[in-house]
């Protein structure tokens, strides 16, 4: 039996980390099809990051994220992106879509940390969650009515969530410490992947990818 121990920095606006997070699930779905007489385990710990830190604190702040991404790409260059995002996003089950509003992210990865201490499922779904809101959705994931419900429907009490994203600041150190160290280890774009604190590599894999980088982790360590 494997204990496959992932690491996965990202940030709940960047889609590719939305797509890296389903290739990760779809790759985990194909090895237990393939090795279906294996114990192996799969944890999966979230960490946070930040590619917009500037943007102001809290609800309400948000910005156009159309407006925004065609002020820092350009419309060409964003008109691409977005056709690429929904042609990769199609097979992975990613209806992506583009409106909505865009702006600080650190009460979202608040929120995931919360999640985290009610266990790994809760936590995964929070994050499927979340970025769902966003890309999908096209909504504000700055406010507290889309985090809340977010929350609600992975399973967070409602009273946990009020005292710790509403009420108070809790996991925002946590927050600010994580994604620093992630800049300081050398991560300068997400998502990034670690497996067994060793094998590292950045940005979004296909599948199968993942799965032989998988096969190989298993064969050094038995």
């Amino acid at each position: 039996m494997t204990a496959f121990n992932i690491q996965v920095v990202s940030d709940t606006v960047c889609p590719w980390c939305f797509v890296g997070h389903r290739q990760l699930q779809q790759a985990i779905k194909l090895w237990h099809a393939r090795h279906p007489e294996s114990s192996d385990t799969f944890n999966i710990e979230f960490l946070p990051y930040q590619l917009q830190p500037e943007f102001p604190r809290g609800p309400g702040k948000s910005v156009d994220k159309e407006a925004f991404l065609r002020a820092k790409f350009g419309d060409a260059h964003r008109l691409r992106a977005s056709e690429r995002l929904t042609a990769i996003g199609a097979p992975l089950g990613i209806a992506f879509r583009f409106g909505g509003r865009v702006g600080n992210t650190r009460d979202s990865h608040r929120l995931i940390e919360l999640a985290k201490a009610h266990g790994a499922d809760v936590a995964n779904k929070t994050v499927e969650g979340i970025m769902s809101a966003y890309f999908e959705q096209e909504r504000d994931i700055t406010t507290r009515e889309v985090l809340g419900e977010v929350a609600a429907a992975a399973g967070i009490p409602a009273a946990d969530f009020r005292r710790a994203i509403v009420e108070g600041d809790e996991y925002g150190a946590r927050v600010d410490e994580a994604s620093a160290a992630a800049r300081e280890g050398g991560v300068d774009g997400v998502p990034a992947f670690t497996i067994q604190d060793r094998f590292r590599w950045s940005g979004a894999r296909d599948p199968e990818d993942f799965v032989k980088l998988l096969e190989r982790v298993k064969q050094t360590s038995s």
